[in-house]
């Protein structure tokens, strides 16, 4: 299909449908089939052909991600049922003074679990989501902090599937060590930065404003999540925190461990190389199948919860897990019908970037808009970074005295990207920190979205300076001076909250 402005639509209808019916799965449907339409020329049978071809493609792609979430959510169900996560609770309430610290403790928690951002938002939320609760904090609250310690915590770390899929987005023949290019790009992600600068500030200060801060005021635990919380709270079992613990230790091993072996650490790589090219999808399938497993040989011969109870869970885990996997499947589809294989939504953005590459001094900021744009239209952060990669490396010549320009925009590309990818309804991290704090997944999109542009908008200043001086530090200082600014403003005038 020819490239063109109308391979926006799809992801454009769907996010208009989903702030005004307030229905993800129904505008998630019409978008992708309105996009079939659009490559079928108004073919309603080919377009139905389309949209089923597509989600089989995606699932198919995918299963390993969706065995992950199935098998995460029966060890939920399980740790629940063994009466773990209400000791934890209990325990938690004695030790944590206060919201602040119920928060810090969420906040500490996602940074340590900086592996891959799926694994991040739901082992977090399974692990405070108890706590949370009990300090009355709103679950709107606790999506925002497991969302803004998934994303901007992975793309800035070192060891984790993120930096893989950084490396393997630069095109063969560039000569240029993807890992080194990653690192370098660290100290300038500037909204990774600055979100976990701002993070700690509404933590501390209790300030939330717009819709954050209505939601804070009232504690409610969403209609569709009360039973979950009443088995919680009536779970029968006999089961100790160590119960909880045990099993999170072995998982988080079990996932580390399943990078290393799918990166071929068995045939005698570094451990560098085999996180650089792990299948973090199977490593998390894997691990997550080892620590039922051990769940299993854990909670029977104790009798912590009978074998009948334990088989229970099964169907348990699945069925809490089955509005995120379906979000998930849509979602997928529709990145796929803007993919370029179809709509070519990607080669669009090229063109547009491609035409301003004469404005060098404007290209960080340019870069950092288009992938903003592009991660919120298509809800994918490695889609935007696979595409607007390699159209760097070709508007910005390879030469020693444009080495630093060139890392300068792969910083806010990266950086565009986790901020699109954050404010995107239809972003599979942002569906999956509101599973994870089982919170309303459009609650959590409006609440979230105020914060992220508040500091993107830093960003914006930030990538100007750098543009204009090509000096990262220069940039980083001047985008945390607005943020300092900006937070300043919130303290004087908004209301402590919590």
């Amino acid at each position: 299909m020819e490239t063109s402005a109308v391979s926006l639509l799809p992801p454009i209808i769907t996010i208009i449908l989903a702030l005004l019916t307030k229905e993800v799965y129904f505008s998630l449907i019409i978008g992708i089939f309105s996009g079939a339409m659009l490559f079928t020329d108004g073919d309603f049978l080919k377009s139905i052909i389309t949209f089923f071809e597509i989600m089989s493609g995606k699932i198919g792609g995918n299963v390993n991600i969706l065995a992950f979430l199935a098998i995460l959510g029966i060890i939920v169900a399980a740790i629940t049922k063994s009466g773990a996560t209400r000791a934890y609770g209990e325990w938690a309430r004695r030790v944590i003074s206060g919201k602040k610290s119920a928060l810090g403790l969420t906040a500490l928690l996602g940074m340590m679990i900086f592996i891959d951002d799926y694994f991040n938002c739901l082992t977090v939320g399974t692990v405070m989501r108890p706590v949370t609760d009990k300090f009355k904090i709103a679950r709107a609250k606790l999506a925002y902090i497991i969302d803004a310690t998934a994303a901007p915590i992975c793309i800035i770390a070192p060891v984790s599937s993120w930096a893989a899929a950084v490396g393997s987005s630069l095109p063969e023949g560039t000569n240029i060590d993807g890992f080194a290019l990653f690192l370098e790009t660290i100290p300038f992600n500037l909204y990774a930065i600055l979100t976990m600068v701002f993070m700690i500030f509404i933590i501390v200060s209790g300030r939330d404003y717009a819709t954050m801060g209505k939601a804070v005021q009232k504690f409610e635990i969403p209609a569709e999540y009360k039973n979950t919380a009443d088995e919680e709270k009536n779970s029968g079992g006999n089961g100790k925190i160590i119960d909880l613990v045990l099993p999170l230790l072995v998982l988080i091993a079990a996932c580390i461990y399943g990078m290393l072996y799918t990166g071929g650490i068995n045939d005698g790589k570094s451990i560098a190389d085999a996180f650089a090219d792990c299948d973090a999808s199977a490593a998390l399938a894997l691990g997550s199948f080892i620590s039922l497993i051990f769940i299993g040989l854990l909670y029977l011969p104790r009798g912590v919860i009978k074998f009948a109870e334990f088989c229970e869970c099964f169907a348990q885990g699945f069925k809490a897990m089955v509005p995120a996997i379906f979000i998930l499947c849509l979602a997928w589809t529709l990145s796929g019908i803007c993919g370029n294989d179809y709509l070519n939504l990607g080669s669009y953005v090229g063109m547009i970037v491609h035409e301003h590459a004469s404005m060098a001094v404007f290209l960080p900021v340019i870069f950092f808009l288009v992938a903003i744009g592009l991660a919120f239209a298509t809800g994918t952060s490695w889609g935007t970074f696979g595409i607007l990669i390699p159209i760097a490396l070709a508007v910005i010549t390879l030469a020693p005295e444009t080495y630093q320009m060139l890392v300068l925009c792969i910083a806010a590309i990266l950086s565009g990207a986790v901020g699109g990818d954050h404010a995107s309804p239809i972003s599979d991290t942002t569906i999956l920190a509101s599973a994870g704090a089982q919170c309303s997944h459009l609650e959590h999109v409006a609440t979230q979205v105020p914060y992220v542009l508040t500091v993107s908008a830093c960003c914006i200043v930030g990538y100007l300076v750098d543009g204009f001086t090509q000096n990262g530090w220069l940039g980083l200082a001047v985008s945390l001076g607005c943020l300092f600014l900006v937070m300043f403003i919130v303290k004087m005038k908004v209301p402590a909250t919590e």
